[in-house]
């Protein structure tokens, strides 16, 4: 009888002790956070571009005859007017002199019958000759003028034609490698049949050179709507800024600025064709060369700058999480479209002085709790500052919205 109670006792107390050893609740997980404030950054566009001449002429003999003598060294610079090539002259000088010739005998012609009709004027008064006589006289005067003007003509045609046995640059710029050798006969062509003169060589001037690239009408109409909301703010055509990066990576010494945008979208490629003008003092670019270069647009204003790692998606589209005072965890949605170095360029979705979650982001979950610790951003970043001075970023691969 006296057993009961103990054995309830010892129920109570263990039960006691159980209570008293549950384990305390998991401290919130320690993540880092970066507090964002908006900035302006230069809109810069990665492109690829084609160069050519600012200045091509296709040299052409635009009278027919055997090529004599190349008067340049190939792959020199020429200054317009200056003599290329000549060919034999000969025969056009034999037809100039023969159209001299012609001319000079008809206007001996018109002087004699000049004198003859004012001769016949005075002897009309006094009725020594008809009236008859005199117009015929008259009339015979207007026929030698036209003769000579037409033989005055076929002088000056024959001069140009002799000018053209010496084939001159038309522009100045580099000559580049003769088409025809000397001794080869060379034509002019005939227009009857459509056929153009023999091509001698090409001049190009590639100071300054053409930069040609494209721009999807996507992009150009994002950038519009950007602009109409006060997030972009894009340069006039003149204020575009295009620097060419070489094929080793270095930037080329000199900008360039874009000179020509088209008004009507390619249907073929669905693409806006663009062109900038750029210095070429070393005619370090040449014609023909495929570029890398980047646009300068203008700016984006408002935007932050957010770790990589920082943003996520799922089906909704991109976004972050981010902790207030208290260290309770909350998701904004976001558009980040485009991204600088290791950073997304957020356009909307934060504002400043949001602190954003970057690191151990698998333990954070919308409404939980964090115990958040300023984000020391890697070794990288210091690239990345100087990437960000210059304005240089390129479109992201996969575009979280």
């Amino acid at each position: 009888m006296k057993a009961i109670p103990l054995l309830g006792l010892s129920v109570v107390v263990l039960f006691g002790c159980s209570k008293a050893s549950k384990p305390p609740a998991p401290p919130p997980p320690q993540v880092s956070v970066m507090t964002v404030q908006p900035q302006t950054l230069a809109l810069t566009r990665p492109m690829v571009g084609r160069l050519s001449a600012y200045l091509s002429s296709n040299v052409t003999a635009r009278v027919s005859g055997v090529l004599i003598k190349r008067d340049y060294k190939e792959g020199s610079n020429v200054q317009a007017g200056q003599v290329l090539f000549e060919i034999d002259p000969t025969y056009y000088k034999a037809q100039l002199n023969n159209d001299l010739g012609v001319l000079g005998e008809d206007q001996a012609t018109y002087l004699n019958d000049r004198v003859n009709a004012a001769r016949y004027h005075k002897l009309l008064p006094v009725g020594s000759i008809s009236q008859q006589t005199a117009d015929n006289a008259d009339a015979a005067v207007r026929v030698d003028a036209a003769k000579v003007n037409a033989d005055q003509a076929l002088v000056e045609s024959a001069r140009i034609n002799l000018g053209y046995t010496k084939v001159k640059s038309p522009i100045s710029g580099i000559a580049g490698q003769q088409q025809v050798t000397v001794g080869a006969v060379v034509g002019n062509g005939t227009a009857d049949a459509g056929s153009s003169g023999t091509s001698l060589t090409t001049v190009n001037q590639i100071d300054p050179v053409y930069v040609n690239f494209t721009m999807s009408s996507a992009d150009l109409l994002s950038l519009r709507e950007s602009q109409s909301h006060g997030n972009v703010a894009l340069s006039r055509q003149d204020q575009v800024k295009v620097q060419v990066v070489l094929p080793d990576g270095a930037n080329y010494g000199k900008v360039g600025t874009l000179d020509f945008s088209d008004a009507a979208v390619n249907a073929t490629t669905g693409a806006v064709n663009l062109r900038a003008t750029l210095p070429n003092p070393q005619n370090e670019l040449l014609p023909g060369m495929y570029v890398s270069l980047n646009v300068d647009l203008g700016q984006q204003n408002n935007v932050f700058l957010v770790p990589q790692e920082a943003i996520q998606r799922d089906t909704v589209g991109a976004f972050a999480l981010v902790t207030d005072q208290t260290g309770k965890v909350a998701r904004k949605d976001v558009t980040a479209t485009n991204n600088l170095g290791t950073d997304w360029i957020v356009t909307s979705g934060l504002k400043g002085g949001d602190q954003v979650i970057v690191t151990n982001l698998q333990s954070a979950h919308e409404g939980g709790q964090v115990k958040a610790a300023p984000y020391q951003a890697p070794a990288r970043a210091a690239a990345q500052g100087a990437s960000v001075a210059s304005g240089a970023f390129a479109p992201a691969s996969g575009n979280p919205q």
